[in-house]
Formats: C-alpha cells, sequence, structure tokens
C-alpha cells in the first residue's frame, strides 16, 4: 500500500469517527421555528453582540434592527464581567484570580409565545497572578474574557436549539410584550 493511499484512508476514517461521535462545527444551531428573522437586544452590546449576530446568521437567520411583525425577540438582559481575588499569598499579595461573566437572557417568538424562558448562565475562569507581570495580566484577563463570550454565545444557542427540540407546552401563554 503506498503512502499516500495510507494517507487517504486514514483522512476518511477520521472524518468518519468525528462524524459518528456527534462533533458539529461551532457557531451554528438549529434554531425554533420562527427564527428566521431575529431581533437582537444586548445590553451592554459589544463583542457579545457582535458574536451573536454572527452566530445566529451562520444558524440561517437574519438578524434584523427593529422589531415588528414576523420577527423574533432574542433579549440579553444582563451582560457583565467581574473579578474576584481567589488566594493571597502570605506576604498579603493576590496570587489567583477567577474572571466571572453573567449574562440572562431570554427569547420570544414572532407571536409573542415564550420560546425560551427567562434564564441565566454563570460562567468563569481562573488564573495565577505574577505581581512581576502586571501588563500581561491585563491582556490575560481580556484573553479569557474573549473565551468567555465565545464559551456563552454557544451556551445561548445549545438553549435555543433545545427549544426547537422541546417546545413549550401549548398551554403557556404569551409572554408581555416589551414597548
Amino acid at each position: 500500500m503506498s503512502p499516500n493511499v495510507l494517507r487517504i484512508a486514514l483522512a476518511i476514517a477520521a472524518t468518519a469517527l468525528l462524524g459518528a461521535c456527534g462533533f458539529h462545527l461551532r457557531q451554528s444551531a438549529a434554531l425554533p421555528a420562527g427564527m428566521e428573522k431575529v431581533h437582537l437586544t444586548v445590553v451592554g452590546g459589544g463583542r457579545l453582540e457582535r458574536e451573536l449576530s454572527r452566530a445566529l446568521g451562520n444558524s440561517n437567520a437574519t438578524v434584523v434592527d427593529k422589531p415588528g411583525a414576523g420577527i423574533a425577540e432574542l433579549a440579553i438582559t444582563q451582560n457583565s464581567f467581574r473579578t474576584d481575588s481567589l488566594t493571597v499569598s502570605g506576604t498579603a499579595r493576590v496570587t489567583e484570580y477567577a474572571v466571572r461573566y453573567h449574562v440572562e437572557f431570554n427569547a420570544k417568538g414572532p407571536d409573542g409565545t415564550l420560546l425560551v424562558a427567562p434564564q441565566q448562565v454563570d460562567m468563569s475562569r481562573e488564573f495565577s497572578y505574577d505581581a512581576t507581570n502586571t501588563i500581561g495580566t491585563a491582556a490575560q484577563t481580556e484573553e479569557l474574557q474573549r473565551s468567555l463570550i465565545g464559551d456563552m454565545v454557544q451556551s445561548i444557542l445549545f438553549r435555543l436549539q433545545a427549544a426547537r427540540t422541546h417546545p413549550p407546552a401549548p398551554d403557556a401563554a404569551p409572554a408581555p410584550s416589551a414597548q
């Protein structure tokens, strides 16, 4: 067997194994019915809004600027970071921090029915602090925040996808509209 044939066979086998284990590309989800057009509201906006808009687009939804008839609503009502001290050395210097990310959101269908009840998601990352490299610490915190935002987008998409698989009970009352 030639080396090229062996490489091709290994590539095909690896692709088959990834498909069999449930591997899916990130940043796309099967959204609930009615979310073809979505108005996205993000308190604090910024990176979460940009990444969530991109992810919704990758999931075949069109993100529109204004709410209206036939348009679903995805509202991020809380979006905040905080940094907490975890450990302190014998010389009273902080040696470990945690970057914590808190998001609250809900989703309504075009007819005002609640697709995803208000939920809160908390994530965190921990890191060691080096008092001799304070510039590195700022960059480290920024990178952790970027990573947490990417994970949060995935978490929201997974919850939206779950709402498609498990729709709310038919007797669920429509959510009050925000005006």
